[in-house]
């Protein structure tokens, strides 16, 4: 991140491109961008971008997972429910969804991800009553509750229950200014 104009910051990339090059190294067109910070930008399933905290009237940086880093897992948990047959018990299920929302919800839990984790939980919900759905046929949906759910309609097997991201707290990065310790000298 750049703190002055655009200029600056095409600048300070022709400077990294030259110092670059004498290692034999070079900046990739396609991943290296220049855009204002309220515009934002994805980097590694992360969406970072300056907006106005609610409620004030003060502009904040916010990371929090991009869209594509959404729609991936989204893929990844229908994928999971098709490939899993109705004539495996919802065990062999969730024994394969679970790790896949725990990973997930571990790696953007510093940001600001609650309602995406609220988003996922729901959908997941929805693909696993599906699944059940397509099990039992002809039950009914108090039926299958009485089945497959220990608490409320948030399905169970006897092992396990499905994991529930909405349940995962985020953590937020603590400013802590100078007590951060650096492994560079101080000029001084």
């Amino acid at each position: 991140m750049v703190y002055g104009t655009r200029a600056d910051a095409e600048a300070l990339r022709e400077e990294i491109e030259r110092v670059l090059s004498t290692m034999g190294l070079r900046l990739s067109p396609d991943k290296t961008l220049i855009t204002h910070i309220e515009t934002g930008l994805d980097f590694l399933g992360w969406r970072i971008q300056r907006r106005r905290k609610r409620g004030a009237n003060r502009y904040y940086v916010y990371t929090y997972p991009a869209k594509k880093a959404l729609q991936a897992v989204m893929a990844k948990v229908k994928t999971l429910c098709r490939q899993v047959g109705t004539n495996q018990p919802l065990d062999a299920l969730l024994l394969r969804l679970n790790p896949v929302l725990r990973g997930w919800c571990a790696y953007f839990r510093p940001g600001v991800s609650s309602a995406v984790f609220g988003y996922l939980s729901h959908y997941t919900w929805q693909r696993v009553w599906g699944w059940l759905y397509r099990k039992h046929p002809r039950s009914t949906w108090k039926e299958i509750r009485r089945i497959h759910c220990r608490v409320g309609s948030w399905p169970a097997s006897e092992d396990r229950m499905l994991f529930n991201p909405e349940k995962v707290g985020t953590t937020r990065y603590r400013y802590r200014g100078t007590v951060i310790p650096t492994p560079w000298p101080t000029a001084g």
